[in-house]
């Protein structure tokens, strides 16, 4: 089988990376599928953006949010695309762009795909308990793909699974993202059966981070969360071989509050 790489990166909104260079990087990772959250567009939107640009070549299959301008999710297939699902089965979850599966052909073999962009929350008010319903149902979905042997599982969870994976963990212990009902969700996935590619891949930490507020000096000082995933299931996951984190150079350079996550596999 052919190598495979795959880039999942928040866009922080898709036309707010255009004008920032965004499609360039990610066309220059050369990837054979990028999942986007965040997209923030319509079906239209997108494919305006994405004409003319370094990425127009790509199949594109998107799941926008009917609230316009939030949320999105999308992936961007060189491979011929086979299937697509949108959301993890229910409403109201389903009509909000956070979550798109699609089957891709790769050699004589499927894989399975999905971009995700789970809830933010908020701790103690009604947010963090939508979050906490959303949960509930991926990780319905999430145990029934856990038996496919190569699906991979990407996007912005807003989750940080360990202290190692965010700098300040002490001052966020009672905050959305460094909860322990939330955390204990990641416990669960990991230990029945999906393995965390960008931590097993990427050492043991602290960081790599992906996520660093626009304002402060979170950027420069290295003051961020990892809440942006590659989870692999058990057949896939053995050719996993490189993750990593596509952090810019400078504050300049950032095209998005997010970094990209790249994974290589064999």
């Amino acid at each position: 089988m052919a190598p495979l790489r795959i880039v999942t990166a928040n866009v922080n909104g898709i036309r707010a990376a255009q004008r920032r260079g965004g499609l360039e990087w990610l066309a220059a990772a050369e990837a054979d599928v990028i999942c986007l959250q965040e997209v923030r567009a319509t079906t239209e939107q997108l494919a305006e953006v994405l004409a003319g640009s370094p990425l127009e070549s790509y199949e594109v299959v998107h799941a926008p949010a009917a609230t316009l301008g939030r949320a999105g999710v999308a992936i961007l297939s060189a491979l011929p695309v086979k299937a697509v699902r949108i959301g993890t089965g229910t409403q109201p979850f389903d009509s909000q762009g956070r979550w798109i599966e699609a089957d891709l052909a790769h050699g004589r073999k499927k894989i399975t795909v999905v971009s995700a962009y789970f809830h933010s929350g908020e701790a103690g008010t009604v947010k963090q308990d939508e979050k906490m319903a959303h949960l509930a149902e991926i990780d319905l979905r999430m145990r029934e793909l856990a038996g496919s042997p190569d699906v991979v599982i990407c996007g912005d969870l807003n989750i940080a699974h360990r202290e190692v994976d965010i700098k300040n963990w002490k001052g966020n212990r009672d905050k959305a993202g460094f909860l322990p009902e939330e955390r204990a969700y990641l416990d669960a996935w990991f230990e029945g059966g999906w393995t965390d590619l960008g931590r097993v891949l990427g050492g043991e930490g602290p960081g790599p981070y992906t996520w660093w507020s626009w304002r402060g000096r979170g950027f420069d000082t290295d003051g961020g969360w990892r809440i942006d995933y590659a989870l692999a299931s058990k057949g896939i996951a053995k050719r996993a071989h490189t993750a990593t984190v596509g952090k810019a150079a400078t504050y300049a350079e950032r095209w998005s509050d997010h970094a990209p996550l790249i994974v290589d596999f064999d």
